[in-house]
């Protein structure tokens, strides 16, 4: 869940300040059209952060088998929304 919740709020960051993190640019070097898509890049990872949080939530909340059967269609409808977006979208 840690990584999920994570995975989410640094995504949301990186898209809304539309800047890479430090230790993201330390780690391997963005090529040049890479660099220009901070949008795309981080939209993509908030949407995968929160579709794996909402895979989690039958697990940590008491939920009935229809509910969480929702869940994770939405959970997925997410994840193939993430794909398209970081597919798609150019920045």
């Amino acid at each position: 869940m840690v990584v999920s919740l994570s995975g989410l709020v640094l995504g949301v960051r990186v898209a809304l300040s539309r800047r890479f993190p430090r230790a993201w640019l330390r780690s391997g070097r963005p090529t040049e059209s890479q660099r220009s898509q901070p949008v795309r890049i981080g939209g993509g990872v908030a949407l995968v952060g929160a579709s794996l949080l909402i895979q989690q939530a039958p697990f940590l909340i008491p939920t009935s088998f229809v509910l969480g059967a929702a869940l994770l269609a939405v959970a997925m409808l997410l994840a193939a929304t993430a794909a398209g977006w970081f597919v798609l979208r150019r920045d």
